[in-house]
């Protein structure tokens, strides 16, 4: 498993939402960057807990994790297992009072509850390697982001950095010529 946190949620050329994950530790190679397509919805509320803002009435993944906190259970890990025919398929670890519990979830819902929840966000190494993209594509990724990186995955829940913003935003510009179908594994 590979241990991944969220660099950001962007959009594609025809409008759809994809959030994009980055290893916590860049393995031996170019840096790559797994992009997932999810709902609007899903893309709100990803927004709003990494961002840690507060809406005036709880939303859905808000609400799901209160009710596991009043049940006595935790998040404890949120994993993307499999990539079948270009859908992703993911899985929730709840640790409760009868042992931990895997819940089948969508990506997009995994990923929102885990960052509410602060629970960690890992990836199958064949998922990775079948639908990861070189981070280059996302911006001119150089040597002077290893510092801003470092400190990034030292602190999952810091904000993103001023080189993280700037590759989002050269990827946004490379979502222009890239179709999901590009994707499928």
């Amino acid at each position: 498993m590979i241990m991944m946190r969220v660099l950001g949620v962007a959009l594609d050329q025809a409008g759809q939402h994809l959030v994009l994950l980055k290893p916590l530790v860049d393995g031996p190679g170019e840096p790559r960057v797994l992009p997932i397509w999810i709902g609007a919805q899903e893309a709100n509320s990803i927004l709003v807990a990494i961002n840690d803002e507060r809406t005036p009435r709880p939303l859905t993944h808000d609400l799901t994790t209160t009710l596991i906190d009043l049940l006595g259970a935790r998040i404890a890990r949120a994993e993307i297992t499999k990539l079948d025919a270009g859908t992703f398929y993911a899985e929730l670890t709840l640790v409760t009072g009868n042992g931990p519990r895997l819940v089948d979830a969508r990506p997009s819902d995994a990923i929102a509850l885990a960052v509410r929840a602060g629970a960690e966000i890992v990836v199958d190494e064949s998922v990775f390697e079948d639908a990861a993209i070189p981070a280059a594509l996302t911006a001119g990724a150089d040597d002077d982001e290893d510092e801003a990186d470092a400190a990034s995955a030292a602190d999952p829940d810091a904000p993103p950095s001023a080189a993280d913003e700037a590759k989002l935003e050269e990827f946004k510009r490379f979502l222009d010529d890239v179709d999901p179908e590009d994707f499928q594994g």
